[in-house]
């Protein structure tokens, strides 16, 4: 794809090179017009009617997911063929080659459509392809990134493992080197989306003697490879959007891996860094929740309380203030920088709104909450209520992202009893301090 591609070619030509954000937006809602449906106005809240869902996570059937997933691929093969697929890409790995402001333009052109949920894609395109972008070999991005962004592909996050979850670099998974060719051996585990995905990023111990966060090195695995065991793993939400996956001597070429060989870290900091970016970018508590919350205290009867009253206040601005320094730190972004701990502040931020919406529904419910009754609006806040501890773990958990927080942004001393120095080998196993495991990949 060059510049411009399928509708985009043909309504502008190959010499009218960049065209300006305005002209841009307008062909994007001219394709939009031509494979897409306007979204239906959104009808105003009404108590009782609707879908009764408040859940933090996709979880459905895996019927329904996999018709969803299905749809999903076949938009964004539509999108990447009219050349709006990969906006920003740079040419030579199948991108338009355009501006931030040119991506902005069209995601806000779409945002009036209703298109397939484009959730399968969030991981793969979100954290795994940028990492592609930066530290795979020209080829391998030139091939790869093209499917992914057309969802020919599908990709996941495998960093996370049994006994290495915040504290990423205590990870044991194996990478021997044989020939032109690595062997990987071990287990993985919280992957998002494992059981639909093509391929995945994964970070495995190729050096035991160096110290724990030197002798790691990075790869793209195939994971339709029948030496990959994909199971899912039940959540106390019910669902079974996560795994725990299992690899059994997979044979990886060298040329997929990502950067040089000992420099695994600096390769799970771009990927870990975006995806910080992802989470704490997300709304997990906006407009549609705020509303739905407010709604719910005033049904109850509690609207009058002044101490409730004061909670949902200090739960708007939170989020208020949240979306600004979400704008701000997606600024820098756009500019060209890579996300940094701002980042870690934004996702703590998010996980600690989340946390005060569920306890103030959890208050307003009571019994409620843990019982279907079958009463609308009541039961449904568990699928949220549920989610939150889940929150507070993915993408690193809230202790360690405030050790990154005080560390690298207010100039701290590191955290006393986690070994950096002495090689990995000499290193007791489940002696050093640790987190919870990360739960988004």
């Amino acid at each position: 794809m060059k510049v411009f591609a399928g509708d985009c070619k043909a309504k502008y030509g190959d010499g009218m090179g960049v065209p300006t954000v305005e002209v841009f937006a307008a062909g994007a809602r001219e394709f939009l017009t031509e494979h897409a449906r306007l979204k239906r106005p959104r009808e105003e809240f009404q108590w009782g009617q609707g879908a009764d869902q408040v859940s933090l996570f996709d979880e459905v059937d895996p019927e329904t997911e996999r018709t969803e997933l299905t749809a999903a691929r076949r938009w964004r093969a539509v999108r990447y063929d009219a050349g709006y697929g990969y906006i920003t890409g740079r040419s030579e790995f199948g991108g338009a080659g355009l501006s931030r402001d040119h991506e902005r333009a069209y995601a806000e052109a779409e945002a009036f459509f209703d298109i397939p949920d484009q959730r399968f894609f969030t991981i793969g395109l979100g954290m795994v392809a940028p990492t592609i972008a930066a530290h795979a070999d020209p080829s391998v991005a030139a091939e790869l990134l093209p499917k992914m962004h057309r969802g020919d592909i599908v990709g996941a996050q495998l960093f996370s493992e049994p006994g290495a979850g915040s504290d990423l670099a205590s990870l044991q998974m194996k990478a021997e080197r044989d020939g032109d060719e690595w062997v990987i051996s071990g287990q993985k585990v919280w992957t998002s989306g494992a059981h639909y995905a093509h391929i995945g990023e994964v970070i495995c111990r190729n050096d035991p003697s160096l110290p724990k966060h030197k002798g790691l090195t990075a790869f793209i695995v195939d994971l339709t490879d029948p030496a990959v065991d994909v199971r899912p793993l039940r959540q106390m939400t019910g669902g079974a959007a996560f795994n725990e996956v299992f690899f059994n001597e997979v044979r990886v070429p060298d040329r997929m891996r990502l950067g040089e060989v000992n420099a695994g870290w600096r390769v799970a900091l771009t990927t870990l860094m975006n995806e910080r970016a992802a989470i704490g970018g997300a709304g997990g508590t906006g407009s549609r929740i705020f509303l739905r919350l407010t709604e719910t205290v005033k049904h109850f009867g509690r609207a009058d309380d002044p101490i409730i009253r004061q909670q949902l206040a200090d739960i708007y601005t939170r989020g208020q203030v949240l979306k600004w320094n979400n704008l701000r730190a997606m600024a820098k972004i756009s500019a060209g920088e890579l996300p940094g701990p701002e980042m870690s502040g934004a996702k703590l931020a998010l996980t600690g709104l989340m946390r005060r919406t569920s306890d103030l529904s959890s208050a307003i419910l009571g019994p409620k909450l843990v019982v279907d009754t079958g009463e609308w609006g009541t039961y449904a806040w568990s699928g949220y209520v549920t989610g939150v501890p889940g929150m507070s773990i993915a993408g690193g958990s809230d202790e360690v992202l405030r050790n990154i927080i005080g560390e690298r942004v207010l100039g701290l001393t590191k955290e006393p009893g986690i070994d950096t120095t002495s090689p990995f080998s000499e290193l007791a196993v489940g002696t050093q301090r640790s987190s919870p495991p990360r739960q988004s990949g």
